[in-house]
């Protein structure tokens, strides 16, 4: 399981898009902001990558959080629009 791509430093939109698209090998621009994730193969060693990643960036989540609403514009608002 490959972990994000993405330097260390805070979380941005393009860093979370990028993470996203890193962790279930999809090429930049791939993945719509309101596709579901799980759809896509986001599964939970995948989420657990990305909860960890950007918990390390100093971002509260856990997996069940991310879980219940699996898209790019929901992670955006959840996690960036406070």
């Amino acid at each position: 399981m490959p972990e994000p791509a993405t330097p260390a430093g805070p979380l941005t939109p393009e860093r979370l898009r990028a993470d996203v698209e890193h962790v279930l090998g999809e090429p930049a621009g791939a993945i719509a902001d309101d596709e579901d994730l799980l759809d896509r193969g986001m599964d939970s060693i995948r989420l657990m990558s990305l909860v960890e990643t950007w918990r390390a960036a100093g971002v509260e989540t856990d997996f069940i959080t991310l879980a219940e609403d699996a898209s790019v514009a929901a992670w955006t608002r959840l996690l960036l629009d406070r």
